[in-house]
């Protein structure tokens, strides 16, 4: 097709837009070739609007149809004043070097657009595909806007609740974005709890950082945790944490912490006095995961499955050392009638020690599993844990405490509780199935039901007691639960309100029917 005579810029007419999925990227026809008699056409009917409605028709029905070739001629960085180039290029260049079609340049500006706005540095970000130079016609200009945020500064602060240990914290974090123009965010977090924990972490997260092409993270961190009513030990945990690969299914980093245990009450069980003092972390940790279910909240379709693997003590002869890994496999589907959908989980761990007669060797008991709580049994997603109807740390092995008798003449010991010690070796499995509820008001509010039933089970497997352990053993101790409850979906996190019902406990555990509440995240 030969080429026009381009319109001067005081007769050009108005160029058309067109919005992609409800994101900021337009595309501009200008003065492309392709279009030619129907820019004559405007000219002479630019007034009609009937006319100017058909012509934006004919043009998208086009672009929706029949592809329409281009090639990137270059792409323009407008409102970064503070970000560098190579940021932002570094996070789209390779998605503008394969499309040949309108249609794949509409969908790689789309990705672009998410890639940039995930950074967490700018306001708004706006990508209009624009008219190349009129002596290369079928060009195009990718030109990407950018608003920087206008406060780098943000904070917030509130008091948070824990309904499953009747407790409550004081929650606060600063973050400062950009600050040397790398996409650079750095942050400090506080948590106060009433239950005496403290936990307070500074870090910096880069996107880039050089040639290196995935974001890397840095942290120092102090926390402190109260386990007394459950284990008779307080951990206080000191040191830091580099996240060195980050990817949408892997992520690979390496932690180096001081871990002290301490028993004030000196009241704590053999296992854990055995266990008290100080020792050094130094541990790698990987986990895969991958995500297809349709939703976080209310999942209806898809699967999920999480990998995580933790070797400790690779490079401290003197330090704690052992190996972990965890499993986590869900599924989802409907079930064709009032909405219904059917989800299932098997989650599984293991913690070993590492060195020579392992299975003699003890596991430290902070890096043991314990089950319990009341966190959501479809959100969660990373190993064994939930298990609803038993308190936090409320069933699986444990080892009698002791209190001196206030008789100073007898001078005796006496048993006074349990301390649950955990287990090397975990297992769940759960059935979930959610339904609408019949009144119109809490469908459009996406309010819920779900009836469940769970089951799980610890077994301790180091200090030579792998030799006990018995698969059909294990299988019949396997405590279980059951229940109905009511599900608030928010922006923010999952709500549930349930009746649990517990159906198989033993005597040490610490199960309870009734009603229990649990807000879950569903990241």
């Amino acid at each position: 097709m030969a080429n026009s005579e381009p319109v001067p810029p005081d007769q050009a007419p108005p160029s058309d837009s067109e919005e992609i999925n409800g994101t900021d990227e337009t595309f501009e026809e200008g003065e492309d070739t392709e279009y030619e008699e129907v820019e004559e056409e405007e000219e002479e009917d630019e007034l009609d609007p009937v006319k100017e409605r058909e012509r934006l028709k004919s043009i998208f029905r086009r672009l929706s149809t029949d592809p329409v070739h281009v090639r990137v001629h270059d792409v323009v960085i407008k409102g970064n004043t503070k970000t560098k180039d190579a940021i932002i290029e570094a996070e789209i260049s390779d998605l503008f070097k394969t499309p040949k079609t309108v249609q794949e340049l509409v969908a790689a500006a789309s990705i672009a657009n998410a890639r940039l706005k995930q950074l967490d540095v700018f306001d708004s970000v706006s990508i209009t595909l624009d008219a190349g130079p009129t002596e290369l016609p079928g060009t195009t200009n990718v030109v990407i806007e950018v608003v920087e945020a206008s406060s780098p500064l943000t904070g917030n602060v509130g008091v948070f609740s824990k309904p499953e240990s009747r407790s409550w914290s004081l929650e606060g974090s600063l973050k400062l974005k950009n600050l040397f123009g790398h996409a650079d965010i750095w942050d400090t977090s506080g948590i106060f709890g009433w239950d005496q924990s403290l936990e307070i972490s500074t870090g910096v997260w880069l996107p880039r950082f050089r040639s290196v092409p995935t974001p890397l993270s840095a942290r120092a961190f102090l926390l402190s945790q109260d386990w007394l009513k459950f284990s008779s030990y307080k951990e206080r945990l000191m040191g830091l944490n580099f996240g060195l690969l980050s990817t949408n299914n892997h992520d690979l980093s390496y932690n180096l912490t001081w871990r002290t245990l301490t028993d004030p009450t000196r009241m704590s069980s053999p296992s854990i006095r055995r266990q008290l003092g100080h020792n050094m972390l130094s541990a790698l940790k990987y986990c895969y995961k991958i995500d297809r279910r349709d939703s976080h909240l209310r999942p209806k379709s898809g699967y999920a499955f999480s990998s995580t693997s933790q070797v400790s003590g690779l490079w401290d002869l003197r330090g704690l050392k052992f190996f972990r890994q965890e499993f986590d496999l869900r599924a989802a589907t409907p079930l064709g009638f009032w909405n219904t959908a059917l989800n299932v989980g098997l989650s599984a761990g293991v913690t070993l020690p590492l060195g020579r007669d392992f299975t003699k060797l003890s596991t430290s008991v902070p890096d043991r599993f314990f089950l319990g709580g009341h966190s959501s049994l479809v959100c969660s997603l990373g190993g064994p844990s939930s298990l609803l109807g038993f308190q936090t740390r409320g069933l699986g092995p444990t080892d009698m405490r002791r209190v001196v008798n206030s008789n100073k003449d007898e001078g005796s010991v006496q048993s006074d509780g349990h301390d649950f010690v955990g287990g090397d070796l975990a297992v769940t499995a759960f059935a979930d199935v959610s339904f609408d509820l019949p009144l119109k008001i809490f469908r459009d509010a996406g309010i819920h039901g779900h009836a469940f039933i769970c089951a799980g089970n610890l077994a301790k497997l180091s200090e030579g007691e792998i030799k006990n352990f018995s698969p059909e053993r294990f299988l019949k101790t396997f405590r279980s639960s059951a229940g109905v409850g009511v599900i608030l979906p928010t922006k923010f996190c999952r709500v549930e309100i349930n009746y649990c019902h517990v159906l198989k406990q033993f005597e040490q555990d610490r199960g309870k029917n009734g009603i229990q509440f649990s807000f879950s995240s569903p990241l």
